[in-house]
């Protein structure tokens, strides 16, 4: 058994890690974007906001920073959810813990990592002797893993629940919403039950991953197998589903709404819109034949009734 929730346990990180590079690269070597020219975009300086048009019309040379600037607010605005807060706030009182329940989850399991990886540097943690570090990440590793537990168990019944009676929200959810609303439930619950009832210092826990470090996998408790299992299937599951939105937002944020470069002779834009020009029409209209390229739809002349003006 032990050997197989180590095997479970490998395999679901490197597949995780595997298809969130794929799924990054994939997005970075797409062709060059469409303008959203009127997109509201942070500026670098007073935090206000500006248009993609306005500052792609000029040179810029805060560009770099306003470009840390946009970043950052990528990450808050992950964290806090904000544009749900502003349109429905009764929606986001459960979908922030049930976001924040999954966050935590994941830094719980990267806390207990560290602390196993530290056994190598002589740290230890409570009740062993231990210094200022030690203790430190000992009780990280409490208020992550039941902070965690708790958090995302409310927020998944609470996600459950807003959905199964908002008439509004119920139109827009299909069954694999509620699929994955009990799916964490279940992940959050069995390691709130392994935790409280059987390891409350999560001791047995931090041996487990200290197994996978050392490669010397350790047998846990029944209940902690479970849990193990679930995670891993979820993180086996996740780069299938709509969630795998944290690696995708970044590149729609920085690379399409705020990407306001401007197109001068010789640069990289001009460059890539070149390139654009040179793929194939897959699809056809009666004012788009297929079978040529952008650039030759480009230059013909405009087709009467078309609404269209060829440039």
């Amino acid at each position: 058994m032990a050997l197989a929730l180590a095997i479970l346990t490998y395999f679901a990180y490197a597949f995780i890690i595997f298809m969130d590079a794929r799924k990054a690269i994939k997005y970075a070597k797409m062709p060059v974007h469409l303008r959203w020219d009127l997109y509201p975009m942070v500026r670098n300086g007073d935090g206000s906001h500006d248009t993609a048009f306005r500052q792609g019309t000029q040179s810029d040379k805060n560009r770099g920073k306003r470009f840390i600037k946009s970043f950052l607010f990528i990450l808050k605005d992950n964290f806090y959810l904000g544009e749900y807060f502003h349109k429905n706030r009764r929606y986001w009182c459960v979908l922030f813990p049930w976001h924040v329940g999954f966050l935590l989850i994941l830094t719980f399991n990267g806390l207990c990592f560290l602390a196993a990886f530290s056994t190598f540097a002589g740290l230890s943690l409570p009740p062993e002797p231990s210094n200022l570090v030690g203790r430190s990440l000992y009780y990280a590793i409490l208020v992550t893993g039941f902070g965690s537990f708790i958090i995302g168990s409310l927020g998944s019944i609470g996600m459950l629940t807003i959905r199964l009676a908002s008439r509004e929200l119920r139109a827009y959810a299909s069954p694999i919403n509620y699929f994955n609303y009990v799916f964490l439930l279940a992940v959050f619950s069995t390691g709130f039950y392994a935790g409280y009832s059987f390891d409350p210092t999560f001791s047995e826990y931090r041996g487990f991953w200290k197994g996978l470090v050392t490669l010397s996998p350790i047998d846990v408790h029944f209940a902690w197998a479970i849990h193990i299992i679930l995670f891993a299937l979820v993180k086996l599951y996740l780069p299938f589903t709509r969630s795998m939105h944290y690696v995708t937002r970044f590149f729609a944020f920085l690379w399409v709404y705020w990407d306001d470069r401007p197109n001068v002779k010789g640069s990289a834009i001009e460059k890539a819109v070149q390139g654009s020009m040179d793929h194939p029409v897959s699809w056809s209209a009666p004012h788009i034949p297929s079978g040529k390229r952008w650039s030759d739809l480009n230059s013909q002349p405009a087709i009467p009734g078309s609404g269209e003006v060829r440039r």
